[in-house]
């Protein structure tokens, strides 16, 4: 695809971010989108999250909360009736909020089957990683694995968690992050389109080919995060389907990359300016969650 840099129309910025622009149609519709990639190493940056209790904020609050950092973006799904989020969120090392379990299995040396999705973590060492992950409320520690699996028996052995149904086990170990926020499904593992839509349960029926707003994020081999924000449900922008996303960020040079919550959700704001328009028709849509970056203290 063909991408115009657009630093200009955002204010001030730090030279290890850019912000680049296309309106190039990706099939037969029209197509909007932004993406802002970010040097993981600029010790002048801080990668972080918020996120709130019982209720929602719109990122442009969050802006305010936080005194303007440079970028604000959504992360997690959430449920409606609680305001609650539905995933992994991370902040200084700390668990902020855990995916929810489904239910219990009385079994033999099994636990709580717990809701098993993907999540982004930069290390404190500005690694990053993508991973499919489980949390346990009960501590504050997420454990791991590199390898998508649609078993869910889990069992707790000697401070790993191993998933299995007879065949071969699938390792979860502890995922030591400094910053983390979790959605799915992942969309590139290892430079290879990969996407887990149904290992990690997420949509159903057409939903991985329907086009919808989309917010995505990724990295690449030389330590550059990858943040996307695809407009849609308007008649300059149709949005984009799962593959298609997954196919943007693979050229854009990720090695790998996860969707997060997208539709009337999908907002990504540099210094406190919109990139993609808001598909809902009131604006911005109230989240329980938000990545951001800020200049170091």
């Amino acid at each position: 695809m063909q991408w115009k840099q657009v630093n200009h129309s955002f204010g001030e910025l730090p030279a290890s971010i850019n912000i680049f622009f296309t309106d190039q149609k990706i099939d037969t519709a029209p197509f909007r989108a932004y993406y802002v990639i970010v040097d993981l190493g600029d010790r002048a940056l801080d990668f972080t999250t918020d996120t709130t209790w019982n209720r929602r904020l719109k990122p442009s609050e969050f802006h305010e909360r936080h005194h303007a950092p440079l970028l604000v973006v959504n992360g997690t799904f959430f449920s409606f009736q609680t305001n609650r989020n539905l995933n992994l969120v991370m902040k200084d090392g700390n668990i902020l909020s855990h995916n929810p379990f489904i239910h219990r299995k009385p079994a033999k040396d099994t636990i709580e089957k717990f809701f098993y999705s993907s999540a982004i973590g930069i290390t404190a060492g500005r690694q990053a990683d993508i991973a499919w992950v489980m949390t346990d409320s009960t501590e504050n520690t997420v454990y791991a694995t590199q390898v998508p699996t649609n078993k869910i028996a889990v069992k707790k052995q000697m401070m790993k968690l191993e998933m299995s149904d007879g065949d071969l086990p699938v390792y979860f170990e502890p995922w030591a992050m400094h910053t983390s926020i979790g959605g799915g499904p992942v969309l590139i593992q290892n430079g290879n389109q990969l996407i887990t839509n149904n290992e990690e349960r997420k949509f159903g029926g057409k939903g991985l080919y329907d086009k919808h707003p989309r917010t995505a994020m990724g990295y690449t081999a030389d330590g550059k995060l990858v943040i996307l924000a695809v407009e849609g449900r308007n008649p300059e922008a149709s949005g984009a389907s799962l593959p298609q996303l997954a196919g943007i960020l693979q050229e854009l040079g990720c090695i790998e990359a996860m969707n997060l919550d997208g539709g009337g959700s999908s907002c990504l704001l540099v210094n406190g300016k919109e990139t993609i328009r808001p598909s809902d028709k009131e604006g911005q849509r109230p989240v329980p969650a938000v990545f951001m970056i800020k200049k170091a203290d």
